[in-house]
């Protein structure tokens, strides 16, 4: 609470008490040990002088949390081992030989690729983060050969995260080709003149001693003399009052009731609140509900609890398409239950002509939506969105509800993920049945409805038995935070209306999507043909590889360069630069990729995800996964459409509403330059919008001294690039690039921009700074945007860090801004008694579906509560525009 770092604390915290107090029986070590880097020189150092030279110093928020890692490894009762003159792996390395040695099977606790060499039969890597157990055959995945030579390998590509010199020019593939064909570095090095290919036999002579240095940093100690031997490493028992004491301290509270429930498990004299996040998971009690006497009796414990969990299982992703199998509910931990409605798993699914017994569908929902529906009771899913859709095309609604995806983001946008799994691991030390293992993946992949009840029974209940002990977690930290407003006003209204969105669609023209495609497939020709000519021959324009070698080997452009695999760049950046300095292969090249991204990103890919009962695209919106409150949209996605090319209008142009409707588009207009002006306080600003000016010659007008009257066209266009960069903490050397201009004269600008208008200096200093202080930003809404890597030593990290925080107040705001307009439209439409459907979500832009006839009267109510959204939590000193059009296309009526 006082604002000390101790992020990663809790996460080590976490792991500990998972591998220590939670793993199950056959896991769960029986010796146990912390290994720590030594402070001082190490060997490796005094053999070559620059080993790790280049590891920049740890991140500023990390320094302080090392000591606070031992003082938790203490609190568990387990030694804290480190050796000066040597590193950790090699202490690692040591204790694990001696215990294969011993007969035992060991687990290391890292997936550090230095430590694979380790691995064997008896000895494992374990990535907690990804829950991964790491042996022999992901060995050979990382470096091409077994554990036994991944030395050999590291000694010819180095390691530039240490310093580890290696051979210029081979990397990981070649390495391990080399290393199969000759065994090992020093038979290599005494063969190396049957390598035939000149430039790699060379480097290899000039860099032999290199890459022994390099055999010898890489390879770890494992005869080390150590104080304690395997038998202190013994796993201890903590005393409860010492782990409890420091998670106190640390104020972890949700590990705190893990720990007390786990103590009291063991028979510790723990007092234990009676908390439902802490039980431990018992998949074995859930109930496979198949009648309906059963059903009766788990609605009516939903209805004494007056809280439940809710879930629903279906055969596919597609919530406007996807056949419902199955609901779950929960009303405490370990006391969840599942009710299979369409399931074919059994005898059907194993070709025989017999499907489970199961529910009538109809019955069932009959018997549900009353409770689903009662006011008196608390419904709690995880990403309602696709279950309110899913339950509506059924006729079915859920009502009232909570959703714990919202609340975490609510809580935490910007630094974790919010989905039912990290969740469920962060706050309850727990990680559900992965999907995967129930249904399988890729060719053998089944649908939900295939799988037998058993399975299918202790997948499902689980999600609902999670998701409502997450709510219990979860929902009382709103108002400790400061966010229950956010999460009530911006956040929890809007599944319903997403999803009757998801529902809706929106028509698209599949001819004119054909016609799309043959045109980009022509114009993709012509580049094509005249790349060859440019370039003397044929080659693949989708080969980074080839088109390096002809721009900068072949035809001799400048600015190549190379990355760290050896080959051209030939990125989107450095095509451009080339196209601006008037080269014409790199023109052409853009041209080609962009007709070949518009081809198969839409107008092949649209066709394609086109509902053939509905004839309508259905995208999936996403509330919860950007930093600052912006809506996503995937499947596919319509928020990237390009709109500033002609080519990339042409495909709004195949958005088109039904026969004797209209498509309306309601944008606002330059928003986040008048929240700027609002949150940075700049007057000029202010006067220029309330006035209705054209912000861009205003600015121009006010650091070029040039009069709006008459203003060349490129002197406005700088000043709007500048308006823009501005809000998105550009640089000198961003603006250069985008004007075309140089650097100094980008500088300067930027310079003059300050000059005129000091307050946005001011708010972007004190932005940074107090996303530095507490390790996050608001917006006007009080929505938490959480800026990671503001103290990082790594200056582009940090870079990045603080243009995020300049920017995520101004998109957060506006993003605040249409989640409100779009939470209040649907019952304004309503009121006004218009045949209006509200389609898309595309940033600062609604897309709506409406009779022509009553377009105007929906263009007129769009703008007044688009405009009004802000009240009256938030008045504005600016006002909001809104400009709307309709058309029939997307792109007309935008």
């Amino acid at each position: 609470s006082d604002g000390a770092p101790i992020g990663a604390v809790h996460g080590f915290t976490g792991m500990m008490m998972k591998l220590l107090r939670e793993m199950k029986a056959g896991d769960a070590p029986t010796h146990f040990a912390v290994i720590f880097d030594a402070s001082e020189k190490t060997f490796r150092k005094d053999l070559y002088a620059d080993y790790k030279a280049n590891r920049p110093p740890p991140p500023e928020d990390l320094v302080p949390q090392f000591p606070l890692i031992r003082d938790a490894v203490k609190a568990f009762g387990q030694p804290c081992i480190e050796l000066g003159g040597y590193e950790a792996d090699d202490i690692i390395a040591t204790y694990a030989r001696q215990a294969e040695a011993a007969g035992a099977k060991v687990t290391i606790v890292s997936s550090d690729k230095d430590l694979m060499q380790l691995v064997s039969d008896n000895i494992g890597l374990y990535d907690t983060m990804k829950d991964a157990r790491i042996g022999a055959d992901e060995v050979v995945k990382k470096f091409g050969v077994g554990p036994d030579k991944v030395v050999e390998v590291q000694s010819l590509i180095g390691d530039t995260s240490d310093n580890i010199p290696g051979v210029p020019g081979i990397g990981v593939k070649t390495a391990a080709q080399l290393i199969g064909d000759y065994g090992d570095l020093e038979t290599l090095l005494a063969r190396v003149e049957e390598i035939k290919q000149p430039k790699r036999r060379e480097s290899l002579i000039e860099h032999a001693e290199a890459a022994r240095i390099s055999h010898v940093l890489a390879t770890l100690k494992t005869d080390l003399e150590l104080e304690l031997t395997l038998d202190d490493l013994s796993v201890k028992a903590p005393e409860p009052d010492a782990l409890l004491d420091f998670m106190d301290l640390m104020e972890f509270r949700t590990l705190r009731r893990r720990a007390e429930a786990d103590f009291a498990a063991d028979g510790a004299d723990i007092e234990v609140a009676d908390d439902p996040a802490a039980a431990d998971f018992e998949p074995d009690k859930y109930e496979c509900v198949t009648t309906m006497d059963a059903l009766e009796g788990w609605i009516d414990r939903c209805r004494a609890a007056g809280v439940m969990g809710v879930d629903t299982e279906t055969d596919a992703l597609d919530s406007a398409g996807a056949g419902l199998c199955g609901v779950s509910l929960a009303v405490g931990p370990n006391r969840a239950c599942y009710i299979p409605l369409a399931h074919l798993g059994g005898d059907l699914a194993e070709g025989g002509g017999k499907a489970p017994d199961q529910l009538k569908l109809e019955d069932a929902l009959a018997a549900l939506k009353p409770l689903l529906e009662d006011p008196e009771v608390l419904k709690v899913g995880q990403n309602l969105i696709y279950d309110i859709a899913v339950l509506r095309r059924y006729g079915v609604e859920i009502t009232p509800y909570d959703d714990t995806m919202l609340i975490s983001y609510a809580q935490e946008g910007g630094l974790f993920a919010h989905g039912m799994d990290a969740l469920s691991q962060r706050h309850l030390g727990h990680t559900p049945i992965p999907f995967k293992e129930v249904c399988g993946t890729g060719k053998n992949q089944k649908s939900f409805d295939q799988i037998q009840l058993e399975p299918a029974t202790k997948y499902a209940a689980e999600d609902a038995d999670v998701t409502l002990r997450l709510w219990h977690v979860l929902k009382p930290q709103l108002a400790a935070n400061g966010v229950t407003a956010v999460y009530e006003r911006l956040e929890r209204p809007l599944p319903p209306i997403i999803a009757q969105m998801e529902l809706h669609g929106i028509k698209v023209d599949r001819n004119a999507l054909s016609r799309l495609s043959g045109d980009f497939a022509q114009r993709m020709a012509e580049h094509e043909a005249k790349a060859y000519e440019i370039a003397g021959r044929s080659f693949n324009l989708g080969s980074p590889k080839q088109i390096g070698e002809i721009m900068f080997g072949e035809l001799g452009l400048p600015g190549g360069k190379k990355t760290k695999t050896g080959a051209w760049s030939t990125d989107a950046q450095v095509l451009e630069d080339l196209a601006a300095a008037g080269h014409e292969l790199p023109t052409s090249l853009l041209e080609w990729r962009q007709y070949s991204k518009l081809k198969s990103t839409y107008s092949d890919a649209l066709g394609a995800a086109i509902n053939p009962k509905t004839g309508r695209v259905h995208t999936s919106f996403h509330l919860a996964s950007t930093a600052t409150g912006r809506i996503s949209s995937s499947d596919p996605n319509l928020q990237n459409i390009p709109v500033r090319t002609e080519a990339g209008r042409k495909i709004r142009e195949a958005f088109v509403p039904e026969d004797g409707n209209v498509l309306v588009s309601a944008d606002y207009s330059q928003i986040e330059l008048r929240i700027l002006a609002q949150m940075a306080g700049i007057d000029a600003l202010k006067t220029a919008f309330r006035e209705g000016q054209d912000i861009h010659a205003m600015t121009a007008s006010e650091m070029f001294g040039t009069p709006v009257e008459g203003m060349d066209p490129v002197i406005r266009r700088q000043a709007k690039a500048i308006n823009f960069g501005i809000i998105y903490g550009i640089s000198a050397f961003g603006l250069a690039r985008n004007l075309g201009i140089g650097r100094g004269e980008a500088q300067d600008y930027i310079d003059a921009y300050f000059e005129k208008f000091p307050g946005i200096q001011r708010y972007m200093d004190e932005t940074k700074d107090l996303a530095r202080r507490q390790g996050f930003v608001s917006t006007l809404f009080g929505r938490k945007v959480h800026i990671q890597n503001i103290k990082d030593s790594n200056f582009n990290k940090r870079g990045g860090a603080e243009r995020q925080a300049i920017n995520a107040p101004i998109q957060g705001t506006a993003a605040d801004v249409i989640r409100r307009a779009m939470i209040r439209l649907p019952h304004a439409i309503s009121a006004k008694k218009l045949d209006a459907k509200m389609l898309l979500q595309v940033h600062d832009e609604l897309v709506f579906e409406v009779p022509e006839s009553q377009a105007d009267d929906l263009i007129a109510l769009a703008k007044d509560v688009m405009v009004n959204a802000p009240e009256p939590v938030l008045r504005l000193d600016v006002p909001l525009v809104v400009d709307a059009g309709k058309g029939m296309t997307w792109d007309e009526a935008h």
